[in-house]
């Protein structure tokens, strides 16, 4: 048998890729995808946070606040934008501020998963652990996050939509398509 990535691509990643949009817009798990088929380390802002406060993101929340978390999940980008180029994994909310908008764009490139408010929804309604949609109304709560948010996460570098009917892995390679037209950012090496 074959061995598959022997006729794969070869890709050079020259900057690292910072996976933006709303909850359920699938930054983790395409991210990982992408990160797999570039051959390069997925790191993912909410899960270090985590690993240094030995607590969830809902746990960080109800302890000590939104506005402390956000300051640990810029603490946290600064740190990962620095490592080895790689995929990253940022939560919905990181993106809204001007600070890490900046950062992002001086040391690496956005890509936006661009999902409709009826996909996310579908995501995340049998979830609990979506601290920001603990209210009486779910839905409404992510109808007015989605509103709110969405003119700022099309200020990312790049976008790509997404689509209910795709796997994990043609959106990872719908991404990776959007990313090669940056040569500044993506380059086959077999090309």
């Amino acid at each position: 048998m074959a061995d598959d990535r022997a006729s794969a691509p070869r890709y050079h990643l020259k900057k690292t890729v910072v996976m933006v949009g709303m909850m359920g817009a699938g930054k983790t798990a395409v991210g990982r995808a992408v990160a797999q088929k570039l051959g390069v380390p997925f790191l993912d802002s909410d899960a270090e946070i985590e690993a240094a406060a030995n607590l969830s993101v809902p746990e960080i929340f109800e302890r000590d606040g939104e506005a402390f978390f956000r300051r640990r999940e810029t603490e946290v980008i600064a740190r990962l934008l620095t490592s080895t180029h790689g995929i990253l994994s940022v939560g919905g909310g990181a993106y809204l501020s001007e600070v890490n908008r900046k950062m992002i764009s001086e040391r690496g490139v956005a890509i936006w998963l661009n999902a409709d408010l009826e996909l996310l929804w579908n995501r995340v309604k049998h979830k609990d652990t979506r601290p920001l949609l603990r209210t009486s109304d779910p839905k409404a709560t992510l109808t007015a996050l989605y509103e709110k948010r969405v003119a700022i996460y099309r200020l990312a570098d790049l976008s790509v939509s997404c689509d209910q009917a795709l796997s994990i892995d043609a959106m990872a390679e719908r991404v990776i398509a959007k990313l090669v037209e940056r040569k500044d950012v993506l380059e086959r090496e077999d090309a």
